[in-house]
C-alpha cells in the first residue's frame, strides 16, 4: 500500500510532524526553498518586462533551479531532493504541502509543484501555527488549495527586492565602492541609524546644576532613615534649566543655607501597571536582544529549534512553541482556559483577572493571521523542560513562557507618593520649592512572574522607593545640600532592539526580515556595535548620503518603503495584482537610477587627500591601500592613472625614477627597451608600454 506523502521544509520539523501522523505516511523535508529568479536575461534579473498597450509594464519572472554560489551550477544537493521528492510524489495517493503558513511557505509549496513535476490533482495544502497532535490532526482535517494570492505578494516582493538589489548595487559598484549593496530594506534601515548618528553628532550640550537636599523628620526619636529631594521649581521663576550654571548654584545654596523646611504638598495616587501583550516576532527579538543578549538572527534560529520540536525524553519530538513568525497577538480561546487553569492552581484567584486577556490589536501593517508566539502546553513549564534543552533554548524557552502567562495575570498594583517641601525662610524671602516621589508595590500582580526589559541599564522598574510617612505641615531637618553639574543628554544610539521597534513602527519590513536587516548592515560593513549600540562607519555614512541624493523619492523614502509593504498586503487580499505594483515602482526607479549613473562619483571620499600634487594632471594625490601598504594615487582616476610611492614616514613622496633607455629591442614589437623600478628592483619592461607590456629581468643584459 503506497503511503501519502507530507512534505515540510526542514528534516527536525518532518521528525515531529511525522510522529504524530504515524507509518502511513512519508515525511520528508525540501530544505527551504527549490526554485529562484534565475540569474539571465536584461541585467541578470530573471525578469522579462513588456511594455503592454495600456502604458503598464508586465513583469514575467523566470525561475530556475538553487544554484550553489560557490560553484555557480546547480545546487547537487537540492536537485537529488527534488528528484527524491518527485519520486515520492509520483507513486503517492496524495501529497500534502505542509510547509509555514506564510508567504515564504506558501512559494515553497508552488514551486515544488513545478521543480518536482507534482499532479495538481494529488495535492493538498495544509496549514498549523503549532506542531502538536491537534493541531496536526486538525490541519489534515481541513485541506485546501496553495493561495496563490499569498504566492503572488511573495513573487512581488522577490522581484522589487532582486529589481532594486541587481540594479541599485551595480551604481553603487560604478559610484561609491565595489561589492557593496543597495537594498529595499537594508538601505532605508541604515538610514535610520545614519540620520540618527547625524541628530546626535549637532546635539548641542546644554549645561545645568541640580540642587538636592538630604531631608529627615525634626523629632529627635525618629529612627527612620532620611530621604533625598531635588530642587523642582523656585516660586516667580520659571527659566529653564532652573539652574544653569555654578554662579546659580551657589547663589541658591547660599540663599537656603539657614532657611526651615515644611511639607507643602503631599499627592498619593494609585498606579496601575499592565501585562505586555504574548509575544510577536518583533517583540520576541527586542526582549531577547535585551534580557538575554542574543542577536535578532540567534533568537530566531532558537526559536525555529522550538517550534520544529525537540526529544522530550520518552515524549520524543515536541513542538515547543508556536510558529515564531507572526504579528498577531491573538491567542486561541482553548490555550486561554488552559492558562486561566494555570494561574489558579499555582498563584490563587487573586492573580487571575475575571475575564481573560484578548490582544487582538496588530502592529502596523500586519499580514498574517498566526497567534502569538506561545508554548504550546502552559504546563510544560520551563522547569519540566529544562533538563532536555541546552541553556540557549532553555533561557528562550523561559521568556516566552514566562511572557505569555504574564500576559494572563492580574495588573501590578503601585502607591506612588508625590512630595513637595518648601523653604519658609530664605534669605531673599523666595519659596524654593523639593521635589521627592516614592513609589511601594502594594500588589505585585504579573511582576511576581516576568518583568520587560528596556534599552537602558540604569532603569529599574521593581525597586520599592519608600518615603517616611509625612504629613502636609510637617517640618523637616536638612541635613545637607549638594549640588551638581550635569549636561543635556544628545538622543541614544541604535540597539538592535530599538531599531527594530523602529523599523515596526514605521512599517518597515516583515517578522520574517527583521533579524536579516540587523545582521546585514554589519555584514556590509555599514554599522558596528559598540556597546551594543549601533554607529555608521564613513562607508555606512558616504553609501546613505549618496543614496539619499538620487533616490530619496523611492528607496531612501521610508513612507516609500512601507507603502510597498501595504502593497504587498493588498495583493495577499486580492485587491490588486503584482503588475500593477512593479509598474509603479519601476519606471521612477530607473530614472532615479539613470540621474545616478550621470551623477559624479564618491570613491574618493575613502581615501585621505594630500597636499602632494600629481606631476602629470596637477590634481591633488589620494592615499590609497595596497597590497604592500599605503600608495599614493592621483584623485583625477581613471583620468589620470599616475601612482606614487609613499616615504616610510607616511607623508613624503619618492620621485619616479625617469626609465633610462637601452639598446635592447623589445623582441614582440621591435621598440627600445628601458629600464624600470619596480617592487622587487629594477627590470627590462617595453617603452611601448602600455600597448606592448612586454618585461624581462635586468640580467638579459648581461647576456647580450
Amino acid at each position: 500500500m503506497n503511503k501519502d506523502l507530507v512534505i515540510v521544509e526542514s528534516p527536525a520539523k518532518a521528525r515531529t510532524v511525522g510522529r504524530f501522523l504515524g507509518s502511513k505516511y512519508e515525511v520528508v523535508a525540501s530544505m527551504g526553498h527549490v526554485r529562484d529568479l534565475a540569474n539571465t536575461g536584461p541585467g541578470g534579473l530573471g525578469i522579462e518586462i513588456i511594455e503592454e498597450e495600456d502604458g503598464l509594464l508586465s513583469f514575467n519572472p523566470t525561475y530556475t533551479a538553487i544554484i550553489d554560489p560557490r560553484t555557480k551550477k546547480v545546487d547537487s544537493r537540492k536537485k537529488k531532493i527534488v528528484a527524491d521528492i518527485r519520486k515520492s510524489a509520483n507513486s503517492a495517493n496524495t501529497v500534502y504541502l505542509a510547509t509555514d503558513a506564510d508567504r515564504e511557505g506558501e512559494a515553497i509549496s508552488w514551486h515544488l509543484l513545478s521543480a518536482a513535476k507534482i499532479d495538481v490533482s494529488k495535492i493538498k495544502r495544509v496549514v498549523f501555527h503549532e506542531i502538536t497532535k491537534p493541531a496536526i490532526e486538525d490541519a489534515f482535517a481541513n485541506t485546501r488549495e496553495i493561495d496563490l494570492n499569498l504566492v503572488d505578494a511573495y513573487q512581488a516582493r522577490r522581484m522589487i527586492d532582486k529589481i532594486i538589489g541587481y540594479k541599485g548595487s551595480s551604481v553603487l559598484w560604478k559610484k561609491v565602492k565595489s561589492k557593496i549593496s543597495a537594498g529595499r530594506v537594508q538601505s532605508v534601515a541604515l538610514k535610520l541609524v545614519v540620520n540618527l548618528e547625524e541628530k546626535i553628532q549637532n546635539f548641542k550640550k546644554v549645561e545645568f546644576w541640580n540642587i538636592e537636599a538630604n531631608f529627615r523628620k525634626s523629632k529627635l526619636d525618629e529612627k527612620k532613615g532620611s530621604f533625598y529631594a531635588k530642587l523642582y521649581a523656585i516660586e516667580g521663576y520659571s527659566q529653564k534649566p532652573l539652574v544653569p550654571d555654578e554662579s546659580n548654584a551657589n547663589e541658591i545654596e547660599k540663599d537656603i543655607k539657614n532657611s526651615e523646611y515644611e511639607v507643602d504638598k503631599i499627592k498619593i495616587e494609585e498606579k496601575i501597571r499592565k501585562p505586555a501583550p504574548p509575544f510577536i516576532t518583533s517583540t520576541l527579538q527586542q526582549d531577547a536582544s535585551r534580557t538575554l543578549k542574543f542577536s535578532p538572527a540567534q533568537t530566531m534560529n532558537i526559536a525555529q529549534q522550538l517550534y520544529q520540536g525537540l526529544k522530550l525524553g520518552t515524549e520524543g519530538e515536541v513542538g515547543l512553541i508556536t510558529y515564531m513568525r507572526t504579528d498577531s497577538t491573538n491567542v486561541s480561546s482553548i490555550f486561554l482556559k488552559e492558562t486561566s487553569e494555570y494561574i489558579l492552581k499555582n498563584y490563587g484567584d487573586k492573580f487571575l483577572p475575571k475575564t481573560p486577556r484578548k490582544y487582538s490589536k496588530k502592529v502596523k501593517g500586519a499580514q498574517e493571521a498566526h497567534e502569538a508566539i506561545r508554548p504550546t502546553s502552559v504546563f510544560r513549564d520551563p522547569a519540566s523542560v529544562k533538563p532536555y534543552l541546552d541553556t540557549d533554548q532553555f533561557k528562550l524557552y523561559d521568556l516566552i513562557w514566562k511572557r505569555m502567562v504574564a500576559s494572563q495575570m492580574e495588573n501590578t498594583i503601585l502607591d506612588s507618593t508625590t512630595v513637595e517641601i518648601v523653604t519658609n525662610s530664605s534669605t531673599s524671602g523666595k519659596k524654593y520649592i523639593f521635589q521627592v516621589i516614592g513609589s511601594v508595590t502594594k500588589f505585585k500582580g504579573f511582576r511576581t512572574l516576568y518583568i520587560e526589559g528596556t534599552d537602558d541599564d540604569d532603569l529599574t522598574v521593581n525597586n520599592d522607593d519608600a518615603l517616611p510617612v509625612l504629613t502636609e505641615g510637617e517640618v523637616l531637618k536638612c541635613i545637607e545640600i549638594t549640588s551638581e553639574q550635569k549636561f543635556t543628554e544628545p538622543p541614544r544610539r541604535y540597539t538592535e532592539a530599538s531599531l527594530i521597534r523602529d523599523l515596526e513602527k514605521a512599517g518597515i519590513g516583515r517578522p520574517s526580515t527583521y533579524a536579516t536587516i540587523v545582521k546585514t548592515i554589519q555584514d556590509r560593513g555599514y554599522a558596528v556595535k559598540d556597546k551594543g549600540r549601533f554607529t555608521p562607519t564613513k562607508l555606512g555614512n558616504v553609501v546613505t548620503n549618496f543614496l539619499n541624493q538620487h533616490f530619496n523619492k523611492n528607496i531612501m523614502d521610508v513612507k516609500f518603503t512601507a507603502k510597498i509593504e501595504k502593497q504587498l498586503d493588498d495583493i495577499v487580499e486580492g485587491n490588486t495584482g503584482y503588475n500593477p505594483v512593479l509598474s509603479a515602482l519601476y519606471s521612477p526607479f530607473q530614472q532615479a537610477l539613470k540621474n545616478a549613473e550621470e551623477a559624479d562619483g564618491v570613491k574618493n571620499l575613502f581615501f585621505e587627500q594630500t597636499e602632494i600634487v600629481c606631476q602629470l594632471c596637477e590634481r591633488y594625490m589620494l592615499k590609497r591601500d595596497g597590497r604592500n601598504g599605503q600608495f599614493l594615487a592621483c584623485s583625477g582616476f581613471p583620468d589620470c592613472r599616475n601612482t606614487m610611492q609613499l616615504a616610510e614616514d607616511g607623508k613624503t613622496a619618492i620621485p619616479k625614477t625617469p626609465p633610462k633607455e637601452t639598446d635592447h629591442k623589445c623582441d614582440k614589437c621591435n621598440k627600445t627597451m628601458v629600464i624600470k623600478e619596480g617592487r622587487r628592483g629594477e627590470f627590462l619592461a617595453c617603452s611601448g608600454f602600455p600597448k606592448c607590456k612586454n618585461a624581462k629581468p635586468l640580467t638579459l643584459l648581461d647576456s647580450v
